[in-house]
């Protein structure tokens, strides 16, 4: 496992380096997007509309942050579990998306459009949202704003730190752990 500094948007031998395991420090711009978000996108791709953005080569962090306090930037900014937009990523995966940032585990359907498309799952630790916002340097809604929290917002990010939970080959750290601690369990009762 390695660290790695990741500006966005990634490229795809940045996007094929990375492996399940590795840690990095994510600075650029990234955009949020949760459920409420997400249909949206796809009513409106199923309409033959357009996304608010750019998606290819492009994060999405699945969170909708805390109002901000007088003097911040964004309040707190978690991750929620990813699994909730697993109906719409392959759609997005598809249009070019490259990154996701969430946490939870993630369906086959949605590791086998990571693996066509070529993407990777980058897990935050939930219930450090104060910590996280901290490396918010600047928010933005760019798109339905009606939402509130669920709104779309451009975020500029410095050095937030994430772990790759899936690579592009598919690897699933959720998985490799549960097989590691079922050896030790083994090798501990056996």
């Amino acid at each position: 496992m390695k660290t790695y500094d990741l500006t966005t948007p990634m490229t795809e031998k940045e996007i094929n380096t990375l492996q399940a395991g590795d840690k990095v420090l994510i600075s650029g711009v990234i955009y949020t997007a949760r459920d409420a978000a997400h249909k949206r996108m796809i009513d409106t791709l199923e309409a033959g509309g357009s996304l608010p953005f750019d998606i290819r080569g492009q994060m999405i962090y699945y969170m909708g942050p805390t109002p901000a306090r007088e003097g911040q930037v964004i309040g707190s900014a978690g991750p929620t579990t990813a699994g909730r937009m697993d109906f719409f990523t392959p759609q997005l995966l598809e249009r070019g998306l490259s990154g996701m940032l969430a946490k939870g585990m993630r369906s086959q359907t949605v590791i086998d459009a990571m693996q066509k498309y070529g993407a990777v799952y980058f897990g935050a630790v939930g219930g450090a949202g104060a910590y996280l916002s901290s490396c918010i340097k600047a928010a933005e809604v760019i798109a339905y704003d009606d939402l509130g929290p669920e709104a779309i917002r451009r975020l500029e990010v410095e050095k937030l730190p994430a772990i790759v939970l899936i690579d592009r080959q598919g690897n699933d750290l959720y998985k490799i752990g549960r097989k590691k601690y079922e050896c030790l369990e083994e090798g501990i009762l056996g």
